[in-house]
């Protein structure tokens, strides 16, 4: 196994870590500085480092030519499970931005059904395209959302610090629902053909 696909795995591997590390009721409980807890803090460490590796494997595949089909089928795939989990980490926590007379989720129930539908698709279609042969990697849109909805995460696990913080992170994340929807959308008309070759 190559570097770039022991750093994906690495990433892989990172996912049970957080969710032990959200369940421990201790690092939930107790406050490192003002709201953020422990277990926020720990787990955005290792999502931060997660999400760098996401980057750096990418591009020391392409750099010296080690690009594998397990790679460009893993690499998105690994990807897509870490946002989705630390998303329900998140999501759990029911975390609320107030604005006086009206309260935001800051993670709403229907912008993760969003996020979840376009992931389950996009799997869906590439695991039909693996049957044919076919790799499809990922493509731009669906890498700035990727980029955008990491930066976004990790400024969610820090919304107990200000009512700033909280501001920012509920309009990175409304961008993030957006991108996906947009990049979802995209990667269905790209494959049409694929999905639709049946009917």
């Amino acid at each position: 196994m190559n570097l770039p696909n022991k750093l994906t795995m690495g990433r892989i591997l990172a996912i049970p870590i957080m969710v032990v590390i959200a369940y421990i009721p201790y690092l939930n409980h107790t406050m490192l500085f003002l709201n953020v807890s422990y277990a926020n803090f720990i787990n955005f460490i290792i999502f931060a480092l997660a999400s760098i590796t996401d980057f750096l494997d990418g591009f020391i595949a392409r750099k010296y030519n080690l690009v594998t089909t397990f790679g460009k089928f893993a690499d998105p795939l690994a990807d897509k499970i870490l946002v989705i989990t630390t998303f329900l980490i998140l999501f759990m926590q029911q975390k609320m931005v107030d604005f006086e007379s009206v309260q935001l989720e800051l993670i709403p129930m229907w912008g993760l059904a969003i996020i979840l539908f376009r992931e389950f698709t996009v799997s869906g279609v590439r695991l039909v395209a693996a049957q044919r042969g076919e790799v499809i990697a990922a493509g731009w849109s669906g890498k700035v959302k990727t980029f955008e909805t990491m930066i976004a995460i990790c400024v969610l696990f820090f919304s107990g610090l200000h009512f700033a913080v909280e501001v920012i992170g509920l309009v990175l994340m409304y961008i993030s629902i957006l991108l996906t929807l947009y990049s979802g959308i995209e990667y269905i008309w790209k494959n049409r053909k694929i999905i639709f070759e049946t009917i």
